[in-house]
This record gives structure tokens, sequence and C-alpha cells, in this order.
């Protein structure tokens, strides 16, 4: 991770734009620029597992859509690129050519050794003050993932057998192996 020594106090989208094209990946966080290297091998098999169950259940359900690797633009000096989201049906008109700007239903986030402290520390309180009901964070380290529900009071909570995902009560629970989530 890489912060310049005096942050900007807000940042344009098209400053953000500007933002080099060099394989890192880059956020704006509270008008700080965070920079974390291009995903590894392992950390894009575990995000491509969990995002065919996804896709194939939102799908299957007619809920919405699942994005891989785009921009969520919120507001002014917040621009941030989870590894990917879910946006509900009811929220489609948000996804721009710029991205996605309403708040989407899942942010999911797999743990880099570069980004554990902005994915634990820095991105709940922006996905809650958002609006994001559910944040997960997929932890290659501890082969668990912490389900934050973000309209709620208290921590995230450590799933390491079954993980369960129903954000439309009307049809059945997706449930997935963790121990799948992090198979070669």
């Amino acid at each position: 991770m890489s912060r310049p020594s005096s942050p900007a106090t807000e940042w344009t989208y098209s400053e953000y734009t500007r933002l080099p094209d060099d394989g890192n990946r880059y956020e704006v966080i509270d008008g700080e620029v965070c920079m974390t290297p291009a995903p590894g091998p392992a950390h894009q098999e575990i995000a491509a597992n969990l995002l065919v169950g996804l896709r194939q259940y939102v799908r299957e359900h007619r809920l919405g859509r699942v994005l891989w690797d785009v921009d969520l633009l919120f507001v002014n000096g917040q621009y941030l690129r989870p590894d990917m989201v879910f946006v509900p049906t009811s929220s489609l008109e948000g996804i721009t050519d710029r991205g996605v700007e309403s708040p989407p239903g899942l942010v999911v986030e797999v743990l880099s050794p570069h980004s554990r402290r902005i994915d634990r520390d820095l991105k709940p309180p922006r996905y809650r003050a958002f609006g994001v009901p559910e944040y997960w964070v997929v932890d290659p380290k501890s082969a668990s993932v912490e389900v934050y529900r973000l309209q709620g009071a208290g921590g995230p909570e450590v799933v390491r057998d079954a993980l369960r995902w129903q954000p439309d009560e009307a049809v059945p629970a997706l449930v997935m192996s963790v121990a799948d989530l992090f198979r070669s």
C-alpha cells in the first residue's frame, strides 16, 4: 500500500481516472490514494471460485448482476474498487459506463498481503455509510470469510464451514462450502 505524504482532501472523478494505468489497483478513500499491487494467482483463483457460484445463483434467480473488478463511485473523494459486487435488480440503473454509482447489495474483497488494512479497517465504515447491507472479506490465510452485516451493530461473523447468503427472502438461500473457495 502506498500513500502520498499530503493527500488531497477531495478528488473529482476526472482526477481519479488520471491515476496511472500501470497494473496496480488504485482507490481513493477519504481523499487519500491507496495503491495495492495487482492481485496474484492464488487471489484470482479464490475470487473466480466465488464469482462463479455467486453469478450462477444470481442469474438462476434473476436477482440482478454480479460484477468483477469494477469501480464504486458513491461521492467525490470515495472511489473504491472491490473484487466483486452484487447489484440487485432494483438498483441496476446505478450501473453506468463509469462503474457502479448506487449502493450494491453485496461487496466482496479477497485479502492480499498488501490490502489487509484497507479491506478490514478502511472500507467497512465507508460501505456502511453508503448503505451497503453486506460486505465479505475472504481471508486465504485463515481459510475463512468475514461477513459484515453493515446495517447492524457489532463486528464481522467469521465463517469457516458453509457460507449462507439470501439477498431475497422469496428465493432459497445460496449455501457455499468455504473450503471449496480455496480449492485450485
